[in-house]
């Protein structure tokens, strides 16, 4: 399984939003400056990310984008499945029940089932609040007072 430009980009944006999140809305220039994709790309990109409800658009001079929720209410695994799909690792998980003729009598789907669960149980586990405080650590902004 491989995340496409269109997933990480679009976990990149999210958290561009999250690190600057002042109440204020913020340009796509902005976010392509700093994350190096061109505003074309973020554009097709937000158009998904709004529908999906998880980020506020306003036009005009002050106009942008922003969080609709806190960073603690998203899911690394929902902005992933908005952008991608299932991040089921073989087709036949994709239907439930499984629409395999071979499902019954087939000796590897066990171990397929088993690594979904484990890609879906990690990227459920994580939020953008998760990512956000580990950017914050990376970049040196861990301040215990």
């Amino acid at each position: 399984m491989k995340i496409s430009t269109r997933g990480r980009y679009a976990l990149r944006m999210m958290l561009d939003l999250a690190e600057h999140n002042t109440g204020e809305f913020i340009s796509l220039r902005d976010i392509s400056g700093r994350q190096e994709i061109t505003v074309k790309y973020l554009e097709q990109i937000v158009t998904v990310l709004a529908k999906a409800g998880y980020v506020r658009s306003q036009r005009g001079n002050n106009g942008g984008y922003k969080l609709a929720r806190d960073p603690s209410e998203y899911k690394v695994g929902d902005i992933l499945r908005t952008m991608e799909g299932s991040l089921e690792p073989i087709a036949c998980l994709d239907d439930d029940p499984n629409q395999c003729p071979r499902s019954s009598v087939c000796a590897v789907l066990p171990f397929w089932k088993g690594l979904a669960k484990v890609i879906n149980d990690y990227v459920d586990s994580v939020t953008l609040q998760d990512l956000k405080d580990q950017a914050d650590a990376l970049n040196g902004y861990d301040f215990v007072i």
